[in-house]
């Protein structure tokens, strides 16, 4: 890998951070498609089609996700770790949680769990790490 540990992480957190409104795009078109109406709208749930209360699942989900691999990556970061490891780990949450929400959307139940386990994987992995990294010091 040709960047630092350190600029992969701060980068990837910022890629989950967009990640997260991903889904949100297909939200706000589903809710065009039955009429959007501003003065309600959380109460238009119920009335959007199947991919976008889909959607709306993947959006939150990805708020929760987001806040362990934030935490994960700034603790890897933070205590230095300098791993390609790391890096990979930190690659491999992106790349999950992007297909997570796209399995979500189109309603693949099995590989929208197997990407929400690598995705958690790979957060527990900077945890791992970056404790290993400060006991060593």
């Amino acid at each position: 890998m040709n960047f630092p540990v350190s600029t992969v992480l701060l980068d990837c957190i910022a890629a989950a951070a967009v990640l997260i409104y991903l889904p949100f795009l297909v939200v706000g078109y589903a809710r065009t498609s039955v009429g959007y109406d501003t003065a309600a709208p959380r109460a238009m749930f119920d009335k959007l089609p199947p991919y976008g209360q889909r959607a709306t699942w993947a959006h939150q989900n990805s708020f929760e996700a987001f806040m362990i691999f934030a935490a994960a990556s700034l603790m890897a970061y933070v205590a230095g770790v300098n791993s390609s490891l790391a890096a990979w780990a930190a690659i491999a949450f992106v790349v999950a949680r992007l297909l997570y929400s796209v399995f979500y959307i189109l309603n693949v139940p099995l590989a929208r769990s197997l990407m929400f386990a690598i995705g958690s994987l790979s957060s527990g992995t900077l945890i791992v790490l970056s404790l290993l990294q400060a006991n060593s010091n």
